[in-house]
């Protein structure tokens, strides 16, 4: 008799695979208004990879990810002119600029590029859209009227640091509720995952609908295409 497979148990949300509630003490945004704002404190989130600057402008307090050389006390602006830390609409920003904490749609606070390390390259602003390359060379096209921050997010180095051992992996990944060690499907047996077993390792293409159940939602997920891109 089988078991219940990895998309299973992690579907019903048990223990094992359940967000941290210290994910959510701190939420991501940006300010209703435009002016200076000052950096108050600056926070280690356990649900963030990248350090939290604490802000407040009048008597609003918002956070965002830290940007590099932030440090209490300091000023930064919010909807003005584009230097490093400040905030401002992409239209007011020069091609070429590295910014972070992009806004998917006006208004919702920033959603892309918000891990520690990371920024993007504004590319250019044409008609109501700017175009922004991310790190792994693709592109993508927003509103103009988004907002993003300038610079780069703090904690470059995260991830030089080598794991020296398993022991060290396991605590790291506990710590942060992963299922951790992650296995190949084909290595299950055929009762556990339906690429099990493999049968000389040669695993058929599955393509699961939509709305498949947790069990059953394995290899292409509703793709837009298949095959080799000519």
């Amino acid at each position: 008799m089988g078991k219940r497979i990895i998309q299973q148990a992690r579907g019903k949300g048990s223990l094992s695979y359940r967000a941290k509630k210290s994910a959510f003490n701190y939420r991501i945004s940006y300010p209703a208004n435009s002016g200076e704002a000052e950096i108050i404190n600056l926070i280690h989130s356990a649900g963030h990879t990248a350090p939290l600057a604490k802000l407040k402008i009048n008597s609003e307090i918002f956070f965002i990810p830290a940007f590099n050389h932030a440090f209490i006390g300091q000023k930064i602006l919010v909807g003005k002119e584009p230097k490093e830390g400040n905030i401002t609409f992409l239209k007011n920003i020069l091609p070429g600029t590295q910014i972070f904490n992009i806004e998917n749609n006006p208004g919702d606070g920033g959603k892309i590029m918000r891990s520690a390390g990371t920024s993007a390259i504004l590319l250019k602003t044409q008609g109501n859209n700017s175009t922004i390359l991310l790190p792994n060379k693709r592109e993508i096209i927003v509103n103009e009227n988004c907002r993003a921050t300038i610079g780069r997010v703090a904690g470059t180095g995260r991830i030089l640091k080598p794991f020296i051992g398993a022991g060290g992996k396991f605590y790291k990944m506990k710590s942060r509720n992963k299922l951790w060690p992650r296995t190949s499907a084909v290595k299950f047996n055929a009762v556990d995952h339906p690429f099990g077993s493999g049968r000389g390792k040669r695993i058929k293409s599955k393509i699961a609908k939509r709305n498949a159940p947790p069990g059953s939602k394995v290899g292409h997920i509703r793709p837009r295409r298949t095959g080799r891109r000519r």
